[in-house]
Formats: C-alpha cells, structure tokens, sequence
C-alpha cells in the first residue's frame, strides 16, 4: 500500500521539524514605540516628555498615573513625580503638515512628525535619537557626534555627557541606563542636602547676634508697673536700679507738679475731706 507508481517523498514529509513561532513585524512594533504613549498605549499627545529610561510619554497619562498610583504600569515605577521626567523640546516636520492628501497622490506613512533641527533626520525610529536632560532639546545622535560642543546646539545651555539620553533604546543598553538614573539622582540627593547643610550653618552663626539683639530688646522695654502718670522723667524707660530706688515716689511730694495737676489725684490735701466720689479714680469709700 502505498508508494505505487514510483513516487518519491520529500524531505520534509519524512522529517518533522519544530514549527517557530510568530515572528515580530519589526517595522510595526518600532513606529508604535516612535508614535505612541509607553503608558496609555495611545497616540502621542503634547506636551510630550521623556524619562531618565528614554521612555516617551503623554504629559496627561503621566499625571493620571501619579494621581493614581495603583494603574501605574511596570514600565513607569521609576517615575516618582514630575521632576522625574523632562518635557521635550521637538522640531516640527514642515513636510508633514503643508499639503493635505488628496486625489491619487501618495500619501507617505514613513515621514515623522518631528526632525533633527541640526541635520533634519526624520524622528521615525529609523535613526537614533537623543534629548538632553538639562533642557529637553532632541536631536539625533549623529547630530552629537558631528557637531562636537559642550553647549546644546538649540538653546546654548551647558550640558556633560552624562545629561545624553537616548530615546526608545534596545533592551541590551537599559541596565547601562538605569545605573546611571541612580547615579544621577543620587548626585542630585547629595547636592540638595550640601545646599540644606550651608543654609543650617549660616543660621546657627546669626544665631549668638539674634540672641542678643532680643535680650537688648526685653532689656530697654521693661518698665515699672503701674501708670505711666505716677512715673517720674515724664513717662521714660528708666534703668531697673533707678525704678528700685523710685518705687516710693509719689505725685503730691512732686516740686515739679503744679497744685492743679496734684488735686487729680488721691493723695492730694483736698481729696482728704472730699464728701463725694474723686471724678477720675474709683475710691470704694463713696461708691
């Protein structure tokens, strides 16, 4: 039974062979990575920012997950706040947003929204690209390497070349990356508690000079007690051992008073045989 005739079989109907497995289209998943949000999966939308990892995001789904904290993907757990990532400074593709497609005209799905300002590379992950973390500018790396400066090539700011970050990496350089996420925070930590410990010691040195600034302070507003009518030196702040030696003065042995401004008061001679009430002081002998 079988094999009448002269057939011959093939190869591959005598050998089994492991089937693979469905295969990546690479070109579908680098504009997703390129044109999409790495937590809301959607389109990007601006202002759009970047993390220390070289993830692009939308600035809102960003926020949304730091309100609330249990949709935070895996992907995004290194971002704590804002602080963590940068917004990006992009140069617009003028090709892309000129003429609308009509007719039987081609429309070309490859052309990015964005480009390089210094070479004018297409931003569609065809070529690398890089953003400095000190002020957010993208460019693409060949741009660096060409055009060699320690200032950024659009807004002149300073830069090391540890602020390079590049954008979507493969996934052998994201331990490189994350090493020097931490090292980088970390110098920032450092810095910030430097900054705290010269403010805390300036402090302490005006401390001894604030001290007895108050001190003279306590010093020059004590005062006897009492009106300050009964005080001698027209109402003044005087020395405590002057107010001591004063403590018996008293308005009626006064050379210095007239007569009328004597009668105002209690211890003047008419307010001893007064039937009535004296009209300034409360005297509970006729009340």
């Amino acid at each position: 039974m079988g094999c009448d005739g002269g057939t011959i079989p093939r190869r591959d109907e005598l050998v089994r062979t492991k089937k693979q497995g469905e295969q990546k289209d690479k070109d579908s998943v680098r504009k997703f990575k390129w044109h999409n949000c790495t937590i809301s999966q959607s389109k990007l939308e601006k202002p759009i920012v970047a993390c220390e990892l070289g993830g692009l995001y939308s600035k809102s789904s960003v926020l949304e997950v730091l309100l609330d904290k249990d949709s935070k993907p895996v992907s995004a757990e290194h971002i704590k706040g804002l602080k963590d990532v940068k917004v990006l400074n992009l140069t617009e593709n003028s090709a892309t947003s000129v003429v609308p497609h009509k007719g039987d005209s081609t429309l070309d799905t490859e052309a990015s929204e964005y480009i390089c300002p210094v070479v004018g590379l297409e931003m569609n992950g065809k070529y690398r690209f890089v953003f400095l973390w000190t002020c957010g500018c993208v460019f693409s790396e060949r741009a660096i390497k060409m055009v060699k400066s320690d200032t950024c090539h659009q807004c002149n700011k300073p830069f090391t070349d540890d602020d390079v970050i590049v954008l979507n990496p493969d996934d052998d350089e994201l331990e490189s990356m994350k090493v020097r996420m931490e090292v980088r925070r970390a110098k920032a930590k450092a810095l910030k508690k430097s900054k705290r410990t010269a403010e805390g010691d300036s402090v302490t040195v005006s401390e001894p000079l604030a001290k007895k600034k108050k001190v003279d302070t306590e010093r020059k507003t004590k005062v006897l007690a009492g009106p300050s009518i009964n005080l001698p030196n027209n109402g003044k702040l005087m020395d405590p051992a002057y107010a001591k030696a004063s403590a018996s003065y008293s308005v009626a042995r006064d050379e210095q008073k007239t007569e009328v401004y004597k009668s105002l008061f209690t211890s003047h001679e008419s307010a001893k045989t007064r039937q009535t009430a004296h009209w300034v002081t409360y005297n509970p002998l006729f009340n």
